[in-house]
């Protein structure tokens, strides 16, 4: 089933001479489960793809759906609210707010939402992500590698149809690196949440079902590395 549509995307910056078209005329579809790396080069366009996807930025033409939802038809309060419902966003840099502990962050969206925490769903991710005795902490008495676990749980709260992760090992160390890897494709086929994933590190793209190659605001390449559903050879 099909999760997730685009439907040639372009986003440009600027008019005239300072015009930068930081997406072209993008279209590709990700099926219920999968899990997608984004590749390219800095520039490419990639990041202001996943923002488009995310609803953090508005395309200048093209559209979005997200679970048959055409994203950019709605209002800003409306998209505000489908991006804390059916979005989870991962961050390099983590974005937890720093006065709330461990609990308090992960549960943030659905206080927003004035939602009840499912503490047995509760448990499981932090059980997942090795942070039940972290709970009290806040982000400053954790480690990067902690934090980005913390920024994990917070994404996949919800149970949101995609989660897009944007360099999420890109400011830590390699064993790090591996274990959020590890963890994002533990949640990938444990919650089935569909999984996109930019980076600059070819060994995680290769662990994907797929990979997309941007360049210059296009899609280069789009590749399948093993069907959706099946392990591969790392």
């Amino acid at each position: 089933m099909e999760i997730l549509r685009v439907e040639n995307l372009s986003k440009i910056y600027g008019k005239g001479e300072t015009e930068v078209r930081a997406l072209d005329n993008v279209s590709f579809s990700v099926q219920n489960g999968e899990f997608v790396a984004i590749i390219g080069p800095s520039g490419s366009g990639k990041s202001t793809l996943l923002h488009i996807l995310g609803g953090v930025d508005r395309p200048s033409s093209g559209k979005v759906f997200i679970d048959g939802t055409d994203v950019y038809s709605l209002s800003e309060t409306q998209l505000a609210v489908f991006r804390r419902r059916q979005i989870g966003l991962i961050y390099q840099f983590y974005n937890l707010i720093p006065v709330l502990n461990v609990e308090e962050n992960i549960t943030l969206p659905l206080l927003l939402d004035e939602r009840k925490v499912d503490r047995g769903q509760l448990d499981e991710i932090l059980s997942t992500l090795r942070l039940k005795d972290r709970l009290r902490h806040l982000p400053n008495q954790l480690s990067g590698g902690q934090q980005q676990r913390v920024s994990i749980g917070r994404a996949l709260i919800n149970n949101p149809a995609l989660v897009l992760a944007d360099e999420p090992t890109g400011n830590l160390d390699s064993k790090n690196s591996a274990e959020i890897v590890d963890l994002l494709k533990a949640s990938n086929k444990k919650y089935h949440q569909t999984l996109l994933i930019i980076t600059h590190d070819e060994r995680i793209a290769l662990q994907a079902d797929r990979v997309i190659s941007i360049e210059d605001g296009r899609i280069a390449k789009d590749e399948v590395i093993r069907p959706h559903g099946q392990e591969g050879a790392k």
